[in-house]
């Protein structure tokens, strides 16, 4: 017989930096909950996806709609569902747990390097390496009073999985 999946009480965010793998970690995680899973930047407005494109970091004028959108997303999937989402800020974090108060973070930390070896090999994808240093530069670390840990890229997909897993604060079947 195979064991229930994981559930969390919560929707989950995979945050960081673009090339840190949060849409893969993302879709591995909610797979392995069996719950709905959304990539943020297709919640994007056409606006955002023109700006990055040109080069143009986003400011925070440009999330604050963005992050509504993800916001109501994480609304709408109270009883779990996984979006990865940069959430660089503590305010935008503050700004996605207005609309879902229990929403748990995965924090994908890792080295300018690393990342930007990621984010170069990448393809197709609109937003270039060079506001990479933005990403780094905006970018202000899961708090020690934010649900939810930090995991090393450097590891793979099933190890960061299990660590958050492991850590989190959702009930586990059977318990």
């Amino acid at each position: 017989m195979e064991p229930q999946p994981r559930r969390l009480d919560a929707p989950v965010v995979v945050m960081g930096v673009s090339g840190s793998g949060k849409s893969t970690v993302g879709t591995a995680l909610a797979r392995r909950l069996r719950v709905p899973f959304v990539d943020a930047d297709a919640l994007h407005p056409p606006a955002n996806i023109a700006k990055m494109t040109a080069g143009e970091p986003l400011n925070d004028d440009d999330r604050h709609p963005w992050l509504e959108k993800v916001g109501e997303w994480l609304a709408g999937h109270g009883g779990g569902g996984v979006v990865s989402c940069s959430a660089l800020k503590r305010a935008y974090r503050d700004q996605l747990r207005r609309h879902c108060p229990g929403v748990e973070f995965l924090y994908l930390s890792g080295s300018p390097g690393l990342i930007g070896a990621r984010l170069a090999a990448r393809s197709g994808h609109f937003m270039p390496a060079a506001l990479l240093r933005s990403q780094f530069d905006a970018l202000e670390p899961l708090g020690v009073d934010e649900a939810g840990i930090t995991a090393d890229v450097g590891q793979g997909v099933d190890a960061i999985i299990d660590a958050f897993l492991a850590a989190s604060a959702g009930p586990r079947p059977g318990t």
